[in-house]
């Protein structure tokens, strides 16, 4: 049995810890300190951003600065990371050529993560390794890993979440919650846990150290001798940590055009609907976060939480996605009430199809307001009718509940038809469900091949079904202010009666119609 060093560095700021990776692994390549284990942590709650990313894409930044948040860039890859005063970091410093460390990179992700799955056992939790690079509890991540080498040492290490503020993760990290209603917020907070909820209480650094110990002794056949810094580390330590704590090092990696992107998508299904929230890099076409929420039941609860950690970091191509997807669904058999897998497909390339927006014009924020009506947006083209909500126009109106307008501009509707005109588009407004629906089949029978509309999300999602049913192709564009379903009045509105003004997204249309007319 071999002896390993064990380095506890106490609470240090974020440039000293990222200082100190550094030190330790250069020092480990080149044989001069034995292989380690480190425990860490932060004196101020921080986010690490992955070795490769760019700041400005990931962080919220000027809420981090604004609640003294620190940032920082860590030396491995992956996403970006909140990390609060109570979390525990946990490192392993060793020599590829360890008999005790596999060759190939998912098996040393597995047994790292095993090995700190089995010390939280310890502890008292189900933990278990979920691939590729998570710890979970029962569906819920608990701790994420990842590596880097150099020159024959490894540095691999995990974050194990203690006592989490789950709220400030999300205002501090860009991840893609832009479109999610408050229940779909408090389903992604669900993806996540942490000792204090698993126990009921907050064990003791002391006790959640020794666990870990024992689980990476038990793996790795080993026994560990508590040793501080050598002097040399200290010295390079300080040699070191001006360089971690400089903008230079931070906002190193800079893109002279954004490339990090939120696309999203809703697909209703027969057993609800499905929301797609994705942050892609759109150079590597790469899903760097994905979040899959809705209102269907799915058995067991994780199996969403367990695709979602397949696909991050996975080509955003429709063979990647299809596979994973198909993968899952046959080795995992999980049961998703009234949803197949072609339905979680569709939804996600729905989403990745809005990055063929962007060289159009678009921007993110306007890809979300867009939704597609039977083909993909690039095969709308040449929309010969503008179809428009009774809800944009006045209340008193003289035409509210009346088909036509007199553009006499005191509301949208009117500016809305004179910028289909100057595209050669009818316009007509709908006064109800009924009147949608006839007048999509009227519309279908006399030859026309395309539509742009106006509505809202809540009205797209539940009625998608009843878009393609009628089987006429189109592009809805989300409106603003509040809508019947905000105000609780959807049912006044089918029937045409919701006594309230919305408001169309006039330069999205115009953009619309540009790109579809062009």
């Amino acid at each position: 049995m071999k002896t390993w060093r064990l380095l506890d560095t106490g609470i240090r700021s974020a440039a000293e810890n990222m200082a100190l990776d550094e030190t330790l692994l250069e020092l480990r390549a080149e044989g001069r300190i034995p292989n380690t284990l480190r425990f860490l942590q932060f004196n101020k709650p921080t986010v690490l951003v992955g070795h490769h990313q760019s700041v400005e894409e990931e962080v919220r930044l000027d809420y981090c600065r604004a609640k003294g948040i620190e940032i920082i860039r860590r030396l491995t890859g992956g996403g970006a990371l909140y990390w609060g005063r109570q979390e525990l970091g946990w490192e392993i410093f060793v020599s590829k050529t360890d008999h005790q460390i596999p060759t190939k990179i998912e098996d040393l992700y597995r047994k790292m993560g095993e090995a700190a799955a089995l010390g939280l056992r310890h502890l008292g939790v189900s933990a278990h390794f979920r691939p590729r690079n998570d710890i979970e509890i029962q569906g819920r991540k608990i701790s994420g890993t990842g590596g880097t080498e150099l020159s024959g040492a490894i540095l691999f290490q995990g974050t194990l979440l203690v006592d989490f503020d789950v709220d400030e993760m999300l205002r501090a990290l860009r991840i893609p919650t832009e479109k999610l209603q408050d229940k779909e917020i408090e389903s992604v907070k669900e993806r996540v846990t942490c000792l204090k909820w698993e126990l009921g209480q907050t064990p003791s650094l002391s006790q959640i150290k020794a666990s870990l110990i024992e689980g990476f002794g038990e793996t790795f056949v080993a026994t560990f001798d508590h040793k501080p810094l050598t002097s040399e580390e200290e010295n390079l330590l300080k040699i070191k940590v001006p360089y971690f704590s400089s903008p230079e090092y931070i906002l190193k990696v800079r893109e002279s055009l954004p490339r990090r992107k939120t696309v999203s998508s809703i697909l209703k299904a027969p057993g609800g609907l499905i929301r797609i929230s994705i942050a892609i890099d759109t150079k590597a076409k790469v899903i760097n976060q994905i979040l899959i929420t809705g209102d269907f039941f799915v058995y067991p609860k994780r199996a969403i939480f367990d695709l979602e950690s397949l696909l991050k970091n996975s080509k955003a191509t429709p063979t990647n996605i299809e596979e994973i997807v198909r993968s899952f669904f046959d080795d995992e058999k999980p049961e998703i009430l009234g949803i197949e897998e072609g339905h979680l497909i569709q939804a996600i390339e729905e989403a990745i199809q809005k990055i063929d927006l962007l060289p159009h014009g678009f921007d993110g924020e306007e890809t979300h307001h867009l939704f597609p009506v039977l083909k993909p947006f690039k095969e709308i083209r040449r929309p010969e009718v503008l179809l428009l909500p009774y809800c944009a126009k006045e209340v008193k109106c003289f035409y509210r509940n009346l088909q036509g307008c007199e553009e006499c501009g005191r509301c949208s509707v009117g500016d809305a038809m004179q910028v289909a005109k100057s595209f050669g588009m009818d316009s007509l407004t709908v006064q109800n469900y009924e009147d949608l629906e006839s007048t999509l089949h009227q519309l279908k029978r006399s030859g026309v091949h395309g539509f742009v509309g106006c509505c809202c999300e809540p009205f797209y999602g539940k009625h998608r079904p009843d878009f393609e049913r009628i089987g006429l192709p189109g592009i809805l564009i989300d409106v603003e202010r509040s809508t019947c379903y905000d105000l609780g009045k959807e049912k006044e509105a089918i029937k045409g009666g919701f006594e309230n003004q919305t408001h169309l997204n006039l330069p999205l249309l115009k953009k619309v119609l540009e790109y579809s007319c062009a």
